[in-house]
């Protein structure tokens, strides 16, 4: 019988602890430590240089950790990363297929490089080109696409072995809003299709469709969890507004943790969870007889909470 650390890693899809690389005296990635779970969409946030690419780097095996390890699906990347590629699809930021073989010819040399041949490879191109809307140009060289087709046929790519863990880095970097909402279609259905994804990006909207998140600058993970709890994190709980008439002490309200502003008839108040004291803090005020006009919970944005991170941090 396995004990709970063996059942913890056994549900792992990446394990990285301590990963450090060091170019000379810079340090890029300073002793993070990861653990992303098989089937859940996992986002490395952050702006431009705060490490991210070069995190992904190391989880595929591209560049060797000057301290700490990778382990993808519990094997040793350092040790096994010919066996794991056989379990990775990868996209990387900058488009890098050949750009004088045509669509259908790269996804073929890219199948043939996994291992797979005759009616299975021609079955599998076909499925990808029509999936991701390239039937039509598959006879067209991969130089003349335009750039959201490129970022498609990069992507068909990394899926034609059927990978279980799919990398993205920068995936939507330069593509237009309806084509980024488009691959984030196709993300979540490949999501539900079973696949564990781990995304890279410094869009704070997109990093929303994440399951969990770990927000990076200069190297070092400043903050982790589920968008929602980021948010709570960076707050110090739930945000939400009310407006009233006559005399109320925000104090008097059961919940409230910290007032942001209190500008004459109208409050923003900081609660642990919205839901939950929203409607007790109504009632109480009408107790107190005070007549609520507005009671509601306010977004916050992940870029505001990685701002308020990037203050601490500073």
């Amino acid at each position: 019988m396995l004990g709970i650390q063996e059942v913890l890693e056994e549900n792992l899809a990446i394990e990285a602890e301590n990963l450090t690389k060091k170019f000379g005296k810079f340090v890029a990635v300073n002793h993070i430590n990861l653990k992303i779970k098989k089937g859940e969409t996992f986002g490395l946030l952050g702006p431009n240089g705060a490490g991210k690419t070069t995190t992904i780097r190391m989880i595929t095996g591209v560049i060797k950790p000057s301290d700490g390890y990778v382990k993808v699906f519990g094997m040793n990347v350092a040790k096994e990363r010919k066996k794991i590629l056989r379990y990775i699809g990868y996209m990387p930021q900058k488009f890098s297929l050949y750009e004088d073989l045509t669509v259908e010819e790269n996804i073929k040399l890219y199948g043939r490089l996994q291992g797979i041949i005759g009616t299975s490879l021609r079955e599998r191109v076909k499925e990808l080109l029509e999936r991701f809307y390239l039937w039509e140009f598959r006879k067209r060289l991969a130089g003349r696409l335009s750039g959201g087709m490129k970022q498609r046929l990069a992507l068909a790519t990394a899926l034609v072995h059927d990978p279980k863990l799919l990398i993205l880095d920068e995936p939507t970097a330069g593509v237009d809003p309806p084509l980024r909402r488009r691959f984030w279609k196709y993300f979540k259905e490949l999501n539900k299709e079973g696949k564990t994804i781990l995304v890279t990006t410094h869009y704070m909207d997109e990093a929303e469709n994440c399951d969990r998140l770990a927000l990076m600058n200069r190297g070092s993970i400043i903050a982790e969890g589920t968008p929602r709890e980021i948010k709570k994190k960076a707050l110090g709980g739930e945000l939400i507004e009310i407006r009233f008439e006559g005399e109320l002490d925000p104090y008097k309200l059961p919940g409230v943790k910290s007032v942001l502003d209190d500008s004459g008839q109208r409050y923003l108040l900081i609660v642990e969870d919205a839901g939950l004291y929203l409607p007790k803090i109504v009632k109480k005020a009408e107790e107190l007889g005070t007549k609520i006009l507005v009671a509601a919970p306010v977004y916050v944005s992940l870029e505001e909470a990685f701002i308020r991170f990037m203050g601490e941090a500073e």
